[in-house]
């Protein structure tokens, strides 16, 4: 019969009782069951402290290395406080240029990309842009043009025609402002802006920019019933433009002298006038008030002089 080294006994009953014990902790210390503990502790018992050795190696090797504390204090996680900095991209900066002159000198592959992103995008500010692209040989390419501006200027004229008749009914209803904007003013100047803004592309039919124009002279003229005091100077110098653009003399001159008599000390006072004379051929009145502006000590702009350069 052979003998069994006692040191051999004493390391099956230690062994025993580590796995005892490590059974009895995962049993009973874990409010969450989890069931490979079975798995290692069927090991130990199995593999005699090799077992034992190598899973009590693997828990320090996590306890002290994987479970080190990371230090972030050099991390910045605020996106505020982040400012990346990137080469340009010399190739994509060369290939930019002005929507315009890519619609005359770009290839139809090329041109067709173009178009595609810039529906992509906001739109918006390029519907001048767009609107030459009707005229391009490229079916495809008028196509898209076409399908841009419809949607935008249908967009426009709902827009329109559902607050028109709102915005004009509650300013009818609005007592004399003095003091503070009411909510009616406010969306009356957004009514007016919008329109301004779409005026200014010229993409609208000549019919279409006249009628708008007077819708905004309307509008205009009702929020200046109501609150003179809250129309500054650009506001009317707008509107009394894009009267003068649709070759409405008389509301342009309304306006014209409205500015000149409220805003007396500023240049739209004055070029308002000039660019309504210039554009009728009135020279008397012109030079009348263009001898007005020299003599205040308002700095005359660019558009101004070369305005009096082509009428003298």
């Amino acid at each position: 019969m052979i003998a069994v080294p006692q040191w051999f006994i004493f390391l099956l009953i230690g062994n025993c009782l580590v796995v005892l014990v490590y059974s009895l902790l995962n049993l009973f210390g874990k409010e969450e069951k989890n069931r490979s503990w079975a798995i290692r502790a069927a090991v130990m018992l199995l593999c005699p402290l090799v077992g034992v050795c190598f899973f009590l190696v693997s828990w320090l090797l996590y306890r002290l290395v994987f479970r080190t504390p990371v230090d972030l204090s050099d991390v910045v996680f605020n996106k505020d406080r982040v400012e990346s900095a990137a080469m340009a991209n010399e190739e994509l900066e060369r290939n930019f240029v002005p929507l315009e002159e890519a619609i005359v000198v770009t290839d139809k592959k090329n041109l067709r990309e173009l178009m595609l992103n810039v529906v992509r995008e906001d739109y918006q500010e390029s519907l001048a842009s767009i609107a030459l692209a009707l005229n391009s040989e490229d079916t495809e390419i008028s196509h898209y043009a076409a399908s841009v501006l419809q949607g935008a200027l249908n967009d426009f004229r709902v827009e329109v025609q559902k607050n028109y008749q709102s915005v004009m009914d509650d300013l009818d209803e609005l007592e004399v402002q003095e003091d503070s904007v009411s909510e009616e003013e406010s969306r009356a100047a957004a009514l007016l802006e919008r329109i301004d803004e779409m005026l200014k592309k010229r993409v609208l039919t000549d019919l279409e920019q006249a009628h708008y124009a007077r819708t905004a002279d309307e509008v205009a003229e009702k929020l200046f019933s109501k609150a003179q005091n809250h129309m500054d100077c650009g506001m009317m110098e707008e509107i009394a433009l894009r009267l003068l653009e649709v070759r409405e003399y008389e509301k342009c001159e309304k306006w014209a002298l409205r500015i000149a008599e409220i805003y007396p000390d500023t240049l739209c006072a004055f070029t308002c006038r000039m660019k309504l004379y210039f554009s009728i051929g009135n020279r008397q009145k012109f030079f009348d008030v263009m001898e007005q502006l020299k003599k205040t000590d308002i700095v005359i702009d660019k558009e101004t002089l070369e305005l009096i350069r082509v009428f003298s």
